[in-house]
């Protein structure tokens, strides 16, 4: 029979079954189940894209094989018949066709036909048939109608024209391709045998390699999810191996320390405000309920301004409590507004008097700095009130210009006592107050030098005590205007 033909190239088909299968998975019913089956786990996900990848790679290493095998068996084949065909060309250009032609190995027919179409000489299985006629052609190449060998198989026909004594004969010779297609055969059949176990191990390998690396990402995650507002002292499980997810790890662990400093610092914050507030509430209720009673007008005249000047320092601590909020709600915006600081400072220290203690300014023009002028404000007066309240006889203030000349430095020193190294920095913690000022009646609420800090830290500088030629000293450096 004639060698089968390839069929036609299905796109249309191809395209419609791709649009009804689109349609299908957007029907309300399909949707969900489509979302419920489609892989939700990275581990899956990740299986599936391995497979499909190698699967890919293995399609068309495999097509090319087999492309590779076909065309070089083919052209063996056709080698073979090619010269069968020549040597039939010889014997007939001699005059010596033999009756019947004989066959060469994988040889399946020779046929030779004169110019009217008359079979001259054919091998044994063709004697007494009719000329073979092609019925297409393909690839280049004649196909036939081959019943009269008596059996269906593909075959590949070479067709020669030779001059004989007696005139042009045509001469065909058909080669089995039987060899070609079981080597085809047994080579797919072994492609696809050995790409089926490669997908296995790909799959296999791939989920338990993702699986294993994905475990300490679970741990961290129960780990998180079992971590409640009580129990921040937790931390995740740092894996020994030094790659993403152990630097994962350790993010995790810094934040959770973050965490549980700054809940820390807030219960503390609140436990110390209300601790702070409780006690001027209860002086002041008692002083008004003692002015509500008591007979003699002048020692009521006493108790309601001493309840004045206790709502005065309420009113201050409540002040300092919204700025402390504010200044955390800030974070980390950094304000950008020019400032010049040496006319700031110049205009605080001038507008303070010389009581209760002289203050001496040395600064230098033209420093300027990038911030927030009322907050740079209050971080002087702050200072210049802590100064003034611990200074003996006199308090100093400089601006000048860093070391690096890309920052600029403010001292406010005082003469009194001086700071012990291991209380500099407990005194820049909230409602804190050394010995030998926890009087309230210094007027001092134990956020000031807090509130300094934080004003420092929001414009990117630093707040710091220290021994100086005039006495304690607190150093703030704040970048300069532009950096």
């Amino acid at each position: 029979m004639a060698e089968p033909t390839r069929p036609a190239p299905l796109g249309p088909i191809h395209r419609h079954a791709r649009a009804a299968l689109h349609r299908l998975t957007r029907h309300p019913r399909v949707a969900p189940l489509v979302e419920r089956l489609a892989p939700r786990s990275v581990r899956t996900r990740t299986t599936l894209a391995a497979c499909a990848s190698v699967a890919f790679v293995l399609l068309a290493a495999s097509a090319a094989v087999l492309l590779l095998l076909r065309a070089n068996l083919e052209r063996t084949v056709e080698a073979g018949a090619r010269e069968q065909a020549q040597v039939v060309a010889r014997l007939a250009g001699d005059g010596h066709l033999p009756t019947p032609l004989p066959l060469d190995h994988d040889t399946d027919f020779v046929q030779v036909t004169d110019s009217a179409g008359q079979v001259v000489a054919a091998s044994q299985n063709l004697t007494g048939h009719p000329a073979l006629a092609p019925t297409a052609t393909r690839d280049g190449h004649d196909t036939f109608d081959l019943h009269a060998l008596g059996e269906e198989h593909h075959q590949r026909v070479t067709t020669l024209t030779a001059d004989t004594p007696t005139g042009p004969v045509t001469i065909r010779v058909g080669a089995s391709l039987r060899t070609a297609d079981t080597a085809e055969d047994l080579t797919t059949a072994a492609l696809a045998g050995l790409s089926a176990v490669l997908l296995l191990t790909v799959a296999t390998l791939t989920w338990r390699a993702t699986g294993r690396a994905l475990a300490p990402v679970e741990a961290i995650r129960a780990e998180v999810a079992a971590i409640g507002d009580r129990d921040l002292d937790r931390r995740v499980p740092k894996p020994r191996s030094d790659d993403e997810i152990a630097r994962l790890a350790g993010t995790m662990n810094a934040m959770l320390d973050r965490l549980e400093t700054a809940g820390t610092r807030q219960r503390r914050f609140i436990a110390d405000a209300s601790h702070e507030l409780r006690s001027p509430l209860a002086v002041l209720r008692t002083q008004l309920e003692v002015a509500l009673t008591h007979p003699d007008p002048a020692v009521r005249t006493d108790l309601v301004a001493g309840a004045l000047e206790d709502t005065g320092r309420l009113q201050s601590l409540a002040t300092d409590l919204l700025l402390l909020a504010r200044l955390d709600a800030t974070g980390s915006d950094r304000p950008d507004q020019p400032v010049d600081l040496s006319e700031l400072v110049r205009t605080t220290v001038e507008g303070r008097g010389p009581r209760p203690h002289p203050v001496v300014l040395h600064t230098e023009d033209g420093i300027t700095v990038a911030g927030n002028p009322l907050w740079l404000g209050r971080l002087l007066t702050n200072l210049l009130d802590n100064a003034q309240r611990h200074a003996r006889d006199r308090v100093t203030v400089r601006l000048s210009p860093g070391p690096d000349t890309g920052h600029a430095v403010l001292d406010v020193a005082n003469d009194g006592p001086l700071i012990a190294p291991a209380d500099r920095e407990r005194i820049f913690e909230r409602f804190t107050r050394l010995d030998d000022a926890r009087s309230r009646d210094d007027g001092g609420t134990g956020l000031g030098l807090p509130i300094a800090r934080d004003i420092a830290a929001i414009h990117g500088g630093t707040l710091t005590v220290e021994d100086g030629p005039d006495g304690t000293t607190f150093r703030t450096s704040l970048p300069s205007a532009g950096l």
